[in-house]
């Protein structure tokens, strides 16, 4: 039962971080389910079967809030899920170990563009329409690769696809966060189907499976109101300090730095990261004391809420 309760408390963290933040969930949970003793192929298919009602439940309090670009989600879910699909079936015969380190590097200088962009950027305000969307020649390779190392590896589908998103400055943090949560229900039942045809229910604890789910479930809508409530440039810093430090401890490991050369390193990643927070804090109280009108706000946004545009975008 202790066990349980951990998994559901893990659960409901994951949920948090992974629904105001469009990654995690996988990640964290599969290093428990992992350390539990289960298999790679087990923990990913545990993973997944929960995801399935937590990306769901995500999906619809992002859509709630209006954190939802659907043109989008259907763009980068549909090759997400053939991505999936096809990377469960292959789990069991194929070693991700050594694009890893190359993956965490990539992530890690990614996460380090979307840290500097959103803290350091001017936040221009766009009218609805105004900013070009995202078409399907970078979303589908984009949500296939992603799909395929979300399932082999236990997770990957927000690190890989949320950085990557944000880093264009064609679509505000709360949309792409918001839209790749809700794209990854699709992800998950592709994952789900073919763990469940390329293995069966073997290594499967339903108990996990339910624990993870429940905590989930109980975090999503939260975490949904707040990427709706955060201003994009603190989300963005908050995003790219998140991303760089989660690859920072792959890439230690890798390099074989260990003991007080890891946790300076671990240290200095935290103390910029929050010099950064600081940074778009103190911008925002500057912005707040300047009159709406000077910067192109209208007294009410097109939300309805006084001063908030419909697109933020960092130039």
């Amino acid at each position: 039962m202790r066990k349980l309760i951990t998994l559901a408390i893990v659960g409901l963290g994951a949920q948090l971080i992974d629904g105001a933040l469009g990654m995690a969930y996988g990640v964290t949970s599969s290093s428990l389910m992992l350390a539990v003793g289960l298999s790679p192929a087990a923990a990913s298919a545990s993973v997944h079967l929960s995801e399935i009602g937590t990306t769901l439940a995500s999906g619809a309090a992002h859509w709630r809030f209006g954190n939802v670009d659907w043109p989008m989600v259907m763009r980068l879910g549909i090759p997400g899920a053939i991505g999936a699909f096809l990377g469960a079936g292959v789990l069991s015969s194929l070693s991700t170990e050594v694009a890893t380190p190359w993956m965490a590097a990539i992530l890690a200088g990614l996460g380090l563009y979307v840290l500097v962009r959103f803290t350091f950027g001017r936040v221009a305000v766009a009218s609805a329409g105004a900013a070009p969307g995202l078409r399907s020649r970078l979303l589908s390779p984009l949500g296939l690769a992603a799909g395929f190392i979300d399932a082999t590896g236990g997770g990957g589908w927000g690190p890989v696809a949320t950085p990557t998103l944000l880093v264009t400055g064609r679509v505000e943090p709360r949309k792409v966060i918001g839209s790749v949560d809700t794209s990854e229900f699709m992800v998950a039942g592709a994952a789900s189907l073919g763990f469940l045809l390329g293995m069966g229910n073997a290594g499967v604890r339903l108990g996990y499976v339910v624990a993870l789910l429940a905590g989930g479930l109980v975090a999503a809508p939260i975490a949904a109101y707040l990427v709706r409530a955060m201003p994009p440039r603190l989300l963005g810093s908050l995003v790219g300090g998140f991303i760089v430090l989660t690859n920072a401890r792959t890439l230690t490991a890798e390099a074989h730095i260990t003991g007080a050369g890891a946790a300076a390193i671990y240290l200095g990643i935290v103390v910029l990261w929050v010099a950064a927070v600081a940074w778009s804090v103190a911008a925002l109280c500057r912005d707040r004391t300047v009159p709406s009108d000077a910067v192109g706000l209208d007294a009410d946004g097109p939300d309805g809420n006084p001063g908030r545009p419909e697109s933020a975008l960092v130039d």
